[in-house]
């Protein structure tokens, strides 16, 4: 039996969720020298093309991505593929959305909250926030994904893969937690950017409502952050990342 094939824990009816993702892609990439790493390509297609498809073909209703650092870089790539970037969408298709974060130095949690802002105003039930540099991620893996929020156990509000009892990516939160998040830093904001509140810490603070799905996919642990990370990829699954920036 696969995650996916249990019964819908919610009642009456399981209803069809209306789900935005908040992609995180506005890092500096210092460890891979400067160059973007979701620009990386597996067979002519970028990680981050590679990514906005899977989220697409998964029945994510519009997504949200975050640039800062390379943002003019990121964005001529993405006009020169297949991708509509901040046009109206088709029907049936998903709607991208880029905001930048013009401090993405005050940290991923920034970055998030940039997202996060931008994602209040299009009505999500639930919010798929993940990374922009997941190789693997892909169409199936994101379903599971949502199946899994459909699953849950009562009172859920934030749902993280771990595999072999480690962290993965994305992880969802239901909408509740996204205006916790923002609720809360409108005083920290202000004072101090760089202490702005992410799903960790909303998690310590409410244990309760968070539910970790375990699951054996590996998909949701690989990410890449440096050059060493594309030597190992390659060695242990056989697919060469390469740059064409």
């Amino acid at each position: 039996m696969t995650e996916a094939q249990v019964t819908c824990s919610l009642k009456p009816v399981c209803p069809r969720l209306r789900v935005v993702a908040v992609v995180l892609a506005a890092g500096t990439a210092s460890r891979m020298g400067g160059q973007p790493k979701c620009l990386l390509k597996w067979e002519g297609q970028s990680l981050l093309e590679r990514l906005i498809d899977a989220l697409e073909a998964s029945g994510v209703d519009e997504t949200v991505l975050v640039l800062g650092h390379h943002a003019d870089t990121l964005e001529r790539s993405l006009k020169k593929s297949s991708v509509r970037l901040n046009q109206s969408p088709v029907q049936d298709r998903m709607n991208l959305h880029t905001v930048l974060n013009p401090e993405p130095v005050n940290g991923q949690n920034s970055s998030l909250h940039v997202g996060l802002a931008k994602a209040q105003t299009l009505n999500p039930d639930w919010l798929l926030v993940g990374l922009a540099d997941q190789p693997l991620i892909d169409a199936a893996d994101l379903k599971n994904l949502i199946a899994a929020v459909k699953h849950r156990p009562p009172h859920t509000q934030m749902l993280q893969p771990s595999v072999n009892g480690q962290p993965g990516n994305p992880v969802m939160m239901q909408a509740q937690v996204m205006h916790d998040l923002l609720n809360a830093a409108r005083d920290i904001g202000a004072h101090n950017p760089s202490a702005l509140p992410g799903g960790k810490t909303w998690r310590q603070e409410h244990p309760e409502l968070f539910h970790q799905w375990v699951t054996t996919n590996v998909h949701y642990r690989i990410d890449i952050d440096s050059p060493q990370d594309m030597v190992d990829f390659k060695a242990q699954f056989g697919i060469e990342l390469v740059w064409d920036i």
